[in-house]
């Protein structure tokens, strides 16, 4: 969203013939970014102007830095021969912003800008990726200033990511190895680094030539497929059967997981005693909490290709029976899920609109699950049917509203196939204002509206910490976002059966612009989450602290 300090970045791009898309909302920008980003693994890119739109940014700005995610933002500033002297809008927006990037290029001489956007981008990706502020005064932006044509020379390395890849310790690997060699029962713990190390191939090899089973993050869904016969689901927080291998396992392989607190159940997974090998380009994160036996600093497909060939100087071992137990155990949880996943119930059950829409997605579309129960729900039960970014959820900040955003950046990096969003009545209320953007640009996305006519996570936390009846600031007025669609001149509708989903589905995602399917949900918040939240299993009291 313009302003008067980035007005000549406005013309340059109006000359130069690039696309250009005004959004809503700067955080709904870096938002879209950010999904871009993802999705493509080159760095997405955003502006705003000073002050609110500088700060309107931080939210966006913190999930791609907590993320990984390759973002630049240019931001205007304040003229430099006024600045201090209370100018429009004028705050210390450097200081705000600098926590939530990588870091903050300034640009004091206008003769240096090729340098210093050279520079955003590098470190963008260098290393584990991340957002970086391109700040441009006033009278800098306003300033005309000659270049060679050589100045505007790209370093193709700072394009996408992973910049450059970087190799683990030798040594380390080899301790690995044999820590893996000898398991029975190893597991592998598979984070959003995967995906952005592109590490798909390497871990799949691990995976079925070891017969190591793989569970995986929120981030990390689709770093195998999730039909893969190894394969065990998400792990955290929810998990299909992966906490109970986590348990039984006598050897974990994490590549790509920072083991925060929805990866650990709080805290209370892995076992203290289980051998530990942690595999990530962020060397600060190997042992951040918990013990380590064996850390393997570097880039996640390195680190797997090494790691597998270090183990081919090991005996073969026969995990066949292991293979065999796991896959009696995912029989099992389909089929103690398989009703649900069918329910007629009314108001519609979460496993059934999940199963609807993994029906109604083909293999080459793609979920963008927004913060909130929503993406926890999907997380647990969506299968990713290939490997890659099948599945975005915003779980760097897990911030609520990244749907409808997140949807149209990841249609703008994959216009061959369906884009489909997942949000709450909470979520799209945040940000409704994208759809006057989808339809302006077109964007054929879907979005798909969990509306439980309140804030679902709260009301269901609060129901588990405090009983039933206990909810305060939680309920919502309940509305027909069908019918707001169709106000903002989109395709919408609103299924309240369970019977009328596919037909609604498939109608939205076949038509060519921008679609919103209202789905009423259980009002039940003793149904909103897919199990008892850590949280509120063990709620934190003054003075508690993690075991």
């Amino acid at each position: 969203m313009g302003g008067f300090q980035l007005l000549p970045f406005y013309e340059g791009v109006r000359e130069l013939g690039l696309v250009h898309h005004l959004i809503e909302d700067e955080r709904s920008g870096a938002f879209a970014a950010d999904a871009y980003a993802r999705m493509t693994g080159r760095p997405g890119t955003c502006d705003a102007t000073l002050g609110p739109g500088a700060t309107n940014l931080v939210t966006g700005l913190v999930e791609s830095l907590n993320g990984g995610i390759p973002l630049v933002a240019v931001v205007g500033d304040a003229h430099r021969s006024y600045a201090t002297r209370n100018m429009t809008q004028e705050t210390q927006q450097i200081d705000i912003l600098r926590p939530a990037v990588k870091e903050i290029v300034r640009v004091e001489d206008g003769t240096r800008i090729p340098e210093l956007v050279r520079r955003a981008f590098a470190v963008a990706t260098a290393g584990r990726p991340g957002p970086v502020v391109i700040v441009l005064p006033e009278d800098v932006s306003h300033g005309e200033f000659e270049f060679d044509e050589d100045d505007f020379r790209a370093d193709e390395t700072s394009c996408a990511i992973p910049a450059r890849r970087t190799r683990p310790d030798a040594d380390a690997v080899m301790r690995a190895a044999d820590l893996l060699a000898a398991a029975e029962r190893p597991l592998i713990l598979a984070g959003g680094g995967v995906h952005l190390s592109r590490a798909y191939d390497p871990l799949l090899r691990l995976c079925e030539r070891h017969g190591i089973p793989v569970a995986h993050t929120l981030s990390g869904k689709g770093a195998v497929p999730c039909v893969h016969p190894l394969s065990v689901g998400v792990f955290g927080r929810y998990s299909r059967i992966a906490n109970d291998l986590i348990l039984e396992s006598d050897c974990l392989l994490v590549v790509g997981c920072k083991l925060g607190e929805i990866a650990t159940k709080r805290y209370t997974l892995p076992l203290p005693s289980t051998p530990i090998i942690h595999l990530d380009v962020s060397a600060e994160e190997i042992g951040r909490w918990t013990r380590v036996d064996a850390g393997l600093w570097g880039d996640a497909g390195c680190g797997l290709a090494d790691l597998e060939a270090a183990l081919g100087a090991h005996p073969a071992t026969s995990r066949d029976a292991y293979g065999v137990e796991v896959g009696a155990r995912k029989a099992l949880w389909a089929s103690e899920t398989r009703e649900l996943s069918a329910s007629d119930e009314r108001p519609i059950v979460m496993p059934r609109l999940i199963a609807e829409l993994r029906a109604a997605i083909p293999d080459d579309g793609v979920l963008v699950a927004d913060g909130g129960f929503a993406s926890h729900w999907a997380g647990l039960l969506y299968d990713a049917t290939r490997s890659g970014r099948t599945f975005v959820a915003d779980r760097g900040f897990a911030s609520i509203g990244y749907g409808l955003p997140g949807s149209i950046g990841a249609q703008l990096a994959h216009p061959g196939g369906p884009v489909v969003g997942l949000t709450g009545d909470g979520g799209l209320t945040m940000t409704a204002g994208g759809l006057e953007v989808a339809r302006r640009i077109d964007a054929p996305i879907t979005l798909v509206v969990v509306n439980n006519a309140a804030s679902g996570y709260v009301k269901a936390l609060q129901h588990a910490v405090y009983g039933a009846g206990a909810y305060q600031s939680s309920d919502l007025v309940e509305l027909d976002f069908g019918a707001v669609a169709r106000a903002f001149g989109c395709h919408g509708a609103r299924v309240d059966d369970p019977a009328d989903l596919s037909a609604a589905l498939a109608e939205a995602i076949a038509h060519p612009g921008p679609s919103v399917v209202d789905v009423a949900v259980t009002r039940d918040p003793a149904e909103m989450l897919p199990g008892l939240d850590s949280r509120a299993a063990q709620p934190i009291k003054a003075g508690d602290r993690p075991a």
